[in-house]
């Protein structure tokens, strides 16, 4: 049976890279796509801001989209150091990632402000990957579903559809750490947030609306999640700064 919604891969690549390292990695995924007919998933790369414009160059025409990891609210003005969907957008991005939890942890950010940024991204008709998840301690006290549930309905843009918006679920107490929840409990998380889209959207947007998995995604780990009813891709973090690991992530798409 297909699936109902193309797998997507995405690629945080965080604060890691010079320009001759986001070149070459860039590179190297142009490589392995090029050797592949018709993947079966969608795959974007989110650079940090300093060499966004010359991987958008390495991987032009190559199927391979480029994103950002952050943007400011506003189009444009006095915000000294940060960068606008508008001028994400002009440098050829299609997504935007807003709400990371270490944008939430280490910036302080609300749900009210990644709200904002992603109708920001959604107003220059690029796609939203809106992340959402609970920290060690909510999970340890039994509180996953209804911290997910809160962010959920806090963060999603008033416009969102299947076509701007993908949700990312990024258990923190999982990323980076080499630890994953169970697949039942990866289920139960993205079966939930298929549900309140439903409320919020419409049972057939949601149907169509893509919720990664991000938290420690790697490749020996990648087949069991993506086969999950409704996981429909990833968020990889540290494995895609290794184009063989993130490309067999890809690869682990049914």
């Amino acid at each position: 049976m297909p699936r109902p919604r193309r797998p997507l891969i995405a690629g945080n690549w965080k604060m890691n890279g010079l320009l001759s390292d986001g070149v070459t990695l860039a590179g190297e995924l142009v490589a392995l796509m090029k050797g592949r007919l018709n993947p079966a998933f969608d795959m974007v790369v989110c650079p940090p801001f300093t060499v966004i414009a010359d991987v958008g160059k390495a991987i032009a025409g190559s199927g391979i989209a480029l994103g950002a990891q952050d943007c400011h609210a506003a189009e444009k003005g006095a915000h000294t150091g940060d960068i606008s969907a508008v001028m994400l957008a002009d440098l050829g991005c299609r997504f935007v990632i807003v709400g990371h939890s270490e944008r939430r942890t280490n910036h302080g950010e609300t749900d009210a402000i990644v709200k904002a940024k992603a109708e920001a991204v959604v107003s220059r008709r690029l796609t939203a990957i809106v992340c959402i998840g609970e920290t060690e301690a909510e999970r340890d006290a039994g509180n996953t579903l209804d911290v997910v549930k809160a962010q959920l309905a806090g963060s999603l843009p008033g416009k969102a559809s299947a076509a701007n918006v993908v949700v990312a679920y990024e258990p923190v107490w999982a990323i980076g750490t080499g630890r994953t929840p169970s697949d039942d409990e990866v289920q139960e998380v993205h079966a939930l947030i298929r549900a309140r889209l439903a409320d919020a959207l419409g049972a057939e947007e949601a149907a169509r609306l893509r919720v990664l998995y991000g938290g420690s995604m790697k490749p020996d780990n990648a087949h069991a999640l993506l086969a999950l009813p409704d996981v429909d891709g990833g968020l990889i973090g540290g494995a895609s700064l290794k184009s063989r690991d993130f490309w067999a992530i890809a690869e682990s798409c049914l």
